[in-house]
């Protein structure tokens, strides 16, 4: 039961490493085992016909002395014809021949003149006897097992040459496996080379299948750790992978795209929810003095009497004490509409390119660079409002690269394009995707987790206050390009007021 926890705790490629190496042990001890068992087969249906063919042979030999021969041909007879003639058969095909009666008793042999010794063969056995004459075949072949020695041995009837049976035909034979033997180790030999060339392919094949399909899991695993609500994650693509991990990596991916709109979602409603609280703080601080104006006003028209000779005391009284409260209201009025709107323009004659090199030193990144055709590109707006449009393209350029980039790249250029000033702001990252291209300066919509999302709105305001256009360009996962196009001007331009109320 341990061994068992122990084994449920191994890693999915120590897993499919192992089990790549077992499957090749078991095949190759099948194939083994297969081997053997064709040899043996082999050698078995060798000796067998090597035998039959032997027995035929020694046969027509019989049946050619027998029809050659001057004695009668009857049993008693056979030891007359085979006198001479049963040394020469077995000397012209190699096995010992006997020759017994009908009723199993020998009458000839030429054991005499070899030296295989086998079980006492005088008689034949009755059991042998009595299932040679059972066969239709008039045939049978006898299987021992003598001092390690497999000895086979084939009992069929000599006819004479009207088919009548005359005796019984021994033939033993000893099945020599030497040369099976020596071709199986031979076999054995080649296969536990190429077995074990066969291990080593099998095992660097493992090592590498199995880090090629933990990779992508263990790519995921390590992506699905570091999802989080609070933050942008990146969709996963593995397009050369498994079906299997495909499938899990589109389940990833579509789980990305909830937890992203449930972020903005997020976002928005903590957006919404701060405005309220905004709108709830300005609506009390308006309170506040509403109602001792309310209290004010009633006790004056209470108490008011025209003959009172402090009249206009008490009227001035009461107006210092109106005024204050307007005062109140008017100074809460003021802060929410200074929070809230833009400052106001104040136009002067200003440098482009030396403004964007002033704006961009207030990053500390070092992959951000600026690029210009010419050092001096001049106009008139307020340098305020162009450096709130320079630090916030390059802000939101910034934070669109992840921080996995290699290699991050912002570069800010300015230059002329006839009546024109061009800046331009470039980045690596993320890119926009294709339903938030149509939203981007939308006032208070944003893709991130924080902020109110009113910095593109509000540069979008300040470039058309100057009749300047501002676009964009992007292409999600290699990046954005922002692009502001600026009049250039000596004289006043009809700048558009900015309601700050």
């Amino acid at each position: 039961m341990k061994q068992q926890f122990k084994i449920r705790k191994w890693s999915l490629r120590v897993r499919i490493f192992l089990s790549m190496i077992l499957v090749t042990l078991i095949a190759s001890l099948l194939i083994a085992a297969v081997s053997i068992y064709q040899f043996g087969k082999e050698a078995k249906e060798y000796h067998e016909d090597r035998l039959e063919r032997k027995e035929n042979a020694i046969k027509e030999h019989i049946n050619y002395i027998l029809s050659t021969t001057t004695y009668p041909l009857s049993t008693e007879n056979l030891p007359l014809i085979f006198r001479e003639r049963i040394h020469e058969l077995a000397n012209i095909h190699g096995l010992e021949v006997n020759i017994y009666d009908l009723n199993g008793h020998l009458l000839k042999s030429s054991k005499a003149g070899f030296s295989v010794d086998t079980v006492d063969n005088t008689t034949i056995p009755p059991n042998i006897l009595r299932v040679l004459r059972s066969t239709a075949e008039k045939r049978y072949v006898d299987l021992k097992n003598i001092d390690g020695q497999k000895f086979r041995s084939s009992y069929s009837y000599l006819n004479d040459t009207k088919f009548k049976p005359l005796g019984i035909l021994n033939l033993p034979y000893i099945k020599d496996e030497g040369y099976y033997e020596k071709e199986q180790r031979n076999f054995f030999m080649r296969f536990g080379q190429v077995y074990s060339f066969m291990l080593l392919i099998s095992i660097i094949v493992a090592y590498f299948l199995s880090s090629f399909i933990t990779k992508s899991l263990k790519a995921i695993s390590e992506r699905i750790a570091e999802t989080r609500l609070s933050q942008t994650n990146e969709r996963i693509h593995m397009d050369d992978s498994p079906q299997e991990i495909n499938q899990l990596v589109k389940s990833y991916n579509a789980l990305v795209d909830d937890l992203e709109d449930s972020a903005t979602k997020l976002a928005q409603s903590e957006r919404e929810q701060a405005w309220r609280e905004m709108a709830k703080q300005v609506a009390h601080e308006i309170k506040n003095p509403l109602t001792p104006m309310r209290l004010t006003v009633q006790s004056f028209q209470r108490r008011f009497d025209p003959n009172d000779p402090d009249i206009k005391k008490k009227l001035d009284e009461f107006s210092k004490t109106l005024i204050q409260q307007i005062d109140t209201m008017s100074s809460v009025a003021s802060a929410f509409s200074s929070f809230a709107s833009m400052p106001a323009q104040q136009n002067e004659t200003v440098n482009i390119v030396k403004i964007v090199q002033l704006a961009l030193e207030i990053f500390n990144e070092g992959f951000i660079s600026f690029v210009t055709e010419e050092p001096d590109i001049t106009t008139r707006m307020d340098r305020t409002q162009l450096i709130r449009i320079i630090t916030n393209l390059v802000k939101n350029a910034i934070q669109a690269i992840p921080e996995d980039q290699h290699n991050p790249i912002v570069q800010v250029r300015v230059y002329r394009e006839g009546n024109f000033v061009k800046i331009t702001v470039k980045d690596n990252g993320k890119g926009i995707s294709v339903e938030n291209k149509n939203r981007i300066f939308e006032p208070k919509f944003t893709t991130k987790s924080s902020g109110m999302g009113l910095g593109l709105g509000i540069i979008k305001n300040i470039v058309e206050n100057y009749h300047g256009t501002i676009s964009f360009e992007s292409e999600l996962g290699k990046g954005t390009k922002f692009m502001v196009s600026l009049p250039i001007t000596d004289s006043d331009l009809p700048i558009k007021e900015t309601d700050n109320n």
